[in-house]
């Protein structure tokens, strides 16, 4: 049997990225981004109530990772969970980005001691992750995430798939509706410290 895989999302599983872009927007442009609610719906121009609209608001999204990348930090315990899953598994990430920035993903990761092949996709990741599985043919697949929306979708694709919601940035944690709880993923935990065990776990048995 081949070796278990793991797909696993980037922005704010492996790096912070919603504090950086907020702290960004706000020194660069001028923009608020409050992190005590949903962010991307709350982007305004500061001193206004005005809402940017959805492509003003994808256009700053691109920009910061077209040239801020750089400012991007790990999440605790990130590289040292990658490190331990690798052990056991091979470890790939699935990344919300156009193609063009694969090589740029890879290579922030690998400064941060995560030294990972990059896949890239848009939209819903299920297909995506259906690829990277035919790909591999692993014994067993884990998928991370910290969006319900890809865990649905994962759902529906490959049902057998073990899915893990983890959201590592605790500013918007609290905001992210539960894939657990909507019975798309089997487990919701926001910290390396006890996701690395039940990954560990999981891989060779049945997930809690």
């Amino acid at each position: 049997m081949n070796r278990p895989l793991i797909v696993t999302d980037c922005d704010e599983v492996l790096l912070h990225m919603v504090r950086h872009f907020r702290d960004w927007l706000d020194a660069e442009h001028d923009i608020v981004i409050p992190l005590d609610r949903n962010p991307f719906a709350s982007m305004r121009k500061r001193n206004s109530d005005e809402e940017m609209s959805d492509a003003e608001k994808w256009r700053y999204l691109s920009a910061f990772f077209d040239t801020e990348m750089h400012r991007q930090t790990a999440v605790e315990g990130a590289a040292a969970a990658v490190a331990e899953l690798s052990h056991e598994a091979d470890v790939v990430v699935l990344t919300n980005l156009t193609d063009d920035f694969q090589a740029m993903r890879a290579a922030q990761l690998r400064d941060h001691g995560i030294d990972l092949k990059v896949f890239t996709n848009q939209g819903p990741k299920g297909f995506a992750l259906q690829r990277i599985v035919e790909e591999y043919a692993p014994g067993r697949v884990a998928f991370i995430d910290d969006l319900p929306h890809h865990h649905a979708s994962a759902a529906e694709v490959l049902p057998d798939t073990v899915r893990l919601h983890f959201c590592g940035e605790p500013l918007i944690a609290g905001l992210i509706p539960c894939a657990h709880e909507a019975g798309h993923a089997h487990a919701r935990i926001d910290n390396w410290a006890e996701a690395l065990p039940w990954l560990l776990e999981a891989l060779h048995g049945e997930p809690r």
